[in-house]
């Protein structure tokens, strides 16, 4: 994998002491002319260059992933 990472947004992840949610904008991560994706990350340590765990997500997905974060707080409330 490669491509050029951006991040976009960094926050704190509640209940830790160091740790921050990052999201980025990664542009060809599986090569040349693959489709941009955007990165959701969770580093422990604070660091949103290099996090311990991060999901891909295409472009095209964001409006039914945004959908399913919105149901999943509506649950929670």
């Amino acid at each position: 994998m490669g491509g050029v990472s951006t991040v976009l947004k960094s926050f704190k992840l509640s209940g830790t002491k160091n740790g921050t949610i990052s999201v980025s904008n990664i542009d060809e991560p599986y090569g040349n002319e693959s489709e941009a994706v955007v990165s959701i990350g969770i580093s422990l340590k604070g660091d949103s260059d290099e996090p311990d765990w991060k999901a891909h997500i295409p472009y095209e997905n964001l409006d039914d992933l945004i959908e399913a974060l919105t149901e999943a707080k509506r649950q929670k409330s």
